[in-house]
């Protein structure tokens, strides 16, 4: 039997095998298997309070690879302890949008993981704790395609600890 994450997994892959919405280009997905993982880590899922007065809550600009800016709110921080050290990184709300963003880098960036961070869709649960599963942390697509345009990380969330949990960083064999 497959794990919710092993289904997530399998999923992504179907979606980039498919020319309808894949971030590859036609000449990638004639090579693409499948994307690369680190295995799942437990100790790397979280069910956190988001400290809502520990930001402003301005909206603010974030660079994109393109050279433009997005905007973006933010929406609270979360504190947790990784490889024994207690690390605190800014979730953000798409404007407009009513979901969390959690735009990461970390100790593995550009050497195992994309150099330009991953990100994270963190959930509410209903009792408002926020679940942050680093294990379901993907790359942005213009890790796979120059073409696409993707926010980058702010400085505040860039780990000095590595988070080995999610997606690797994006090489097609040809």
């Amino acid at each position: 039997m497959t794990t919710p994450l092993e289904r997530f997994r399998q999923n992504k892959d179907d979606f980039f095998k498919d020319e309808g919405g894949s971030p590859l280009t036609p000449e990638q997905i004639d090579h693409f298997e499948k994307l690369e993982y680190f295995p799942e880590n437990p100790a790397l899922r979280f069910k956190l309070e988001l400290d809502t007065e520990a930001v402003a809550h301005e909206p603010v600009m974030l660079e994109t690879t393109s050279g433009t800016q997005q905007r973006f709110n933010p929406a609270g921080k979360i504190n947790f302890e990784v490889n024994g050290t207690t690390v605190s990184l800014t979730l953000y709300r798409e404007h407009g949008r009513g979901r969390f963003f959690l735009p990461f880098r970390d100790a593995t960036s550009g050497q195992s993981t994309y150099s330009g961070g991953r990100y994270l869709d963190p959930q509410e649960a209903p009792d408002g704790l926020i679940t942050v599963d680093f294990n379901y942390a993907y790359n942005p697509y213009c890790a796979y395609n120059a073409d696409w345009t993707c926010p980058i990380p702010p400085d505040e969330n860039t780990l000095s600890s590595p988070i080995e949990a999610g997606e690797k960083a994006f090489a097609l064999d040809d």
